[in-house]
């Protein structure tokens, strides 16, 4: 039959526990049982001890787990069984197993205050807030099952130190614990401002706002393009993330930029936006070459906020083009307006060659760059002179200028060869960019005739044929005339051949000769010139003139033979006078040469007189003069002037002249002084006073033998000069003038003109 040992012990946990089985009768094993029915075997924990009929289980570190029915298991030899059982009892302490502090929670939720305690028995928990139990439930308050708090909508009014109180009543075991309650509160941003704008390439910089509230205090970071934004020389962050200074605006730097708060109860974001205005810069123009005839299309881009207008200038006449615009000639057409634009040019001209200018503008700036349209033609030739003209042995250069782009290559013909480039025999090739020059000399008949110059490049071919003429000497000119014929010149004019033989001329020959003598004098003529002056002829003689052309092949025929007599000598024409007022009492004609008779002339007679006076003064002057001064004259005075030419002849009809002598000029001492500043006019004042002093202290010492000066005098020489007190009498040479006034003049000499034409000079008035 089964025995139960039944040993029940109130123990505390975490303590070692003894069972112990005695049985009657030699047992072959004893065994013992865990409350969960299991064979329990020695471990860390669990010792076993057998002795014979004596059985030992000892759990160390009892818990409360280990409580429970524990069997111990007894056999003998025959198999039979014997079992008995143990109830063990754990008693707990009281144990707080999970009590966080601080405990957190987010605004608004509903907070659990976790109190987990543990004892046995189950222990009585009471709840404090500010020393205040917690008795009921309330619509703050709840008390749960499982002991914790539960505090509904929580916020920061709620925050402090809330008491969990344990205790065991039937121990008389009490303890508590502080919790700590916190009450987050989520980020609340606030943005002063939302956009802003700035212009790139500037060096602006730009600083965001971004105020955070929450609690605990948010962290604010920031964000674009979803990258979290990090301090550096661009990005400068201050009062902990609040504001965001972006520097040296770029237009990349441009859109939206995030600020994002955060904190343990949440997070919390806001946008901000950036509009970077760009100033306009063109990003693609090139330059670009067509072919004549063909279509060019010209494209000029731009970038900028705004995008830019684009338009067009021509540099060869500054015509402008915008978006829609054609030309006169409809063959220049321009699409498309912002940020991209397209020239088209159909039938392309050479006249279309040249620079085009893109214009990129906006309200904020603009950007100009230039291109170049290139154009590629076929060969031109620039001359239509196709005709030359040598003579045997005579080199000549024919010349093939060609316009074209590319650079063409050219080469001559002749009679369907080619001229090697080296020449052959008595030709030679001189090439240069856009010119060949074929150098010829003719040593026969058969190297006069046609030439052949072909020009060639990548966009065609042409071809220009030259004529080697033989050439000859000029035909005769014609239509001789002879003008201004006088004493000793005359004028030969005439008119140019009709042919110059192909070669230019150089120079004309012009023959004369007096018609009484065989020998020819030759006159070249001034280059082509077709006027020639003769010069040293002979007076009231006839002559012959004839003239020729020379050109490089010789002198060509003579025109025919023109006679022309010569003036016989004569006296001079009347003198030309022109008047100029000289400084003072003085008065100046000019002479101009006039036609001398074709004699020289000797000399000029001058008389004048006033308009007052019957008699006339008369002065010579020689013929080399170019004037006549007459002096002296009186003031406010008008005079009257015959003047009249001489040569071996005899004299000239003559010329007459009236002029008008000035006011005699009042000196005053408004015209001394007006230059003057007052110190000067002072200082002036003074030493005139001081001299004015000095010279009557002189005339007292000449004349009365008194004054400083005699006194002076008298102290140094010791004796009076008495005899020297009278001054000298200056000498004064009276001078007559025409009306009676004393003057000077030397250079008088008076003339009388008799019928006879016989000149009578006298010397009365001439004293010096």
């Amino acid at each position: 039959s089964k025995k139960k040992l039944c040993f029940i012990k109130k123990i505390l946990s975490s303590c070692s526990l003894n069972f112990f089985l005695y049985l009657i009768g030699e047992p072959v094993s004893l065994d013992w049982y865990n409350p969960q029915g299991e064979r329990m075997a020695p471990s860390q924990r669990v010792a076993l001890h057998n002795e014979g009929v004596r059985s030992r289980l000892t759990l160390y570190n009892a818990k409360i787990e280990d409580a429970g029915i524990y069997r111990c298991q007894a056999s003998d030899a025959q198999g039979h069984t014997q079992e008995a059982t143990v109830v063990l009892e754990i008693y707990q302490k009281l144990t707080f197993r999970d009590v966080r502090s601080p405990q957190e929670f987010r605004q608004g939720d509903v907070a659990e205050v976790v109190c987990d305690v543990t004892s046995s028995p189950v222990p009585v928990v009471s709840w404090f807030y500010n020393n205040v139990e917690i008795i009921e439930d309330t619509e703050k308050f709840q008390l749960l099952q499982n002991n914790n708090l539960q505090v509904q909508r929580v916020t920061k009014a709620d925050e402090g130190v809330y008491r969990c109180e344990a205790r065991v009543e039937a121990r008389g075991e009490i303890d508590f614990r502080d919790i700590i309650l916190v009450v987050n509160v989520p980020p609340v941003v606030s943005v002063p401002q939302q956009s802003f704008n700035a212009t790139a390439d500037y060096g602006e910089s730009v600083t965001f706002t971004c105020r955070a509230y929450g609690s605990p205090e948010p962290d604010i970071t920031w964000h674009r393009k979803g990258v979290q934004l990090q301090e550096s020389e661009r990005y400068v962050m201050r009062a902990r993330g609040m504001t965001l200074t972006v520097r040296n605006i770029q237009q990349d730097d441009g859109g939206s930029y995030t600020c994002k708060a955060s904190n343990k109860a949440g997070e919390v974001e806001h946008g901000l936006f950036l509009k970077v205005f760009v100033q306009p810069h063109i990003t693609k123009l090139r330059n670009v070459t067509a072919v004549e005839g063909s279509a060019a299309m010209i494209s000029c881009k731009a970038e900028g906020e705004p995008l830019p207008e684009i338009s067009w200038r021509r540099g060869s006449d500054g015509h402008s083009f915008s978006d829609g615009d054609k030309s006169p000639d409809g063959r220049v057409e321009v699409r498309g307006r912002y940020g991209d634009s397209m020239m088209t040019i159909v039938g392309v001209k050479l006249s279309d060659w040249g620079r085009f200018d893109c214009e990129a503008l906006s309200r904020i700036g603009g950007h100009q760059k230039s291109m170049f349209l290139d154009i590629e033609y076929a060969p031109k030739f620039q001359t239509n002179h196709t005709i030359f003209f040598s003579w045997e042995g005579n080199p000549v250069n024919i010349s093939c200028d060609v316009m074209s782009n590319p650079l063409a290559t050219m080469l001559w013909r002749r009679e369907k060869l080619t001229i090697p480039s080296e020449g052959a025999g008595n030709m030679r090739v001189h090439s240069a960019p856009g010119r060949s020059l074929l150098e010829v000399t003719p040593m026969s008949d058969r190297d006069f005739g046609r030439y052949n110059c072909t020009a060639r490049n990548n966009i065609g071919m042409r071809f220009q044929e030259f004529i080697l003429a033989q050439a000859d000497v000029p035909s005769n000119p014609f239509s001789v005339r002879l003008s201004s014929v006088v004493q000793r010149v005359a004028t030969v004019t005439f008119t140019k051949p009709d042919s110059h033989g192909g070669v230019p001329i150089s120079h004309y020959l012009v023959k004369y000769k007096d018609i009484s003598s065989q020998d020819w004098k030759d006159v070249k003529s001034q280059g082509t010139q077709t006027i020639v002056l003769l010069t040293n002829l002979e007076p009231n003689t006839t002559y012959e003139v004839r003239v020729a052309a020379v050109n490089g092949k010789g002198q060509g025929e003579f025109s025919r033979t023109e006679s022309f007599q010569t003036l016989p000598i004569r006296e001079p024409s009347p003198p030309s006078v022109q008047g100029q007022r000289e400084v003072g009492k003085a008065y100046r004609l000019g002479l101009v040469k006039q036609d001398d008779g074709g004699m020289p002339i000797l000399e000029y007679i001058v008389k004048y007189k006033t308009d007052k006076e019957e008699q006339w003064m008369t002065k010579l002057v020689p013929g080399v003069n170019d004037f006549v001064l007459l002096q002296p004259l009186q003031w406010n005075t008008q005079y009257e002037v015959e003047i009249t030419a001489r040569n071996v002849k005899g004299l000239s009809e003559p010329t007459f002249v009236k002029f008008s002598m000035p006011q005699k000029p009042d000196i005053t001492a408004d015209s001394l002084f007006s230059g003057l500043g007052l110190g000067a006019v002072v200082g002036l004042g003074l030493a005139g006073l001081l001299l004015l002093l000095v010279l009557v202290d002189i005339s007292c010492f000449f004349l009365r033998q008194c004054g400083l000066l005699m006194c002076i005098t008298r102290k140094l020489c010791s004796k009076k000069t008495a005899t020297s007190g009278k001054s000298k009498e200056l000498e004064k040479l009276p001078l007559k003038e025409e009306n009676g006034k004393e003057t000077l003049k030397p250079d008088t000499i008076e003339i009388k003109v008799h019928g006879d034409n016989s000149l009578h000079m006298t010397q009365e008035d001439s004293k010096a």
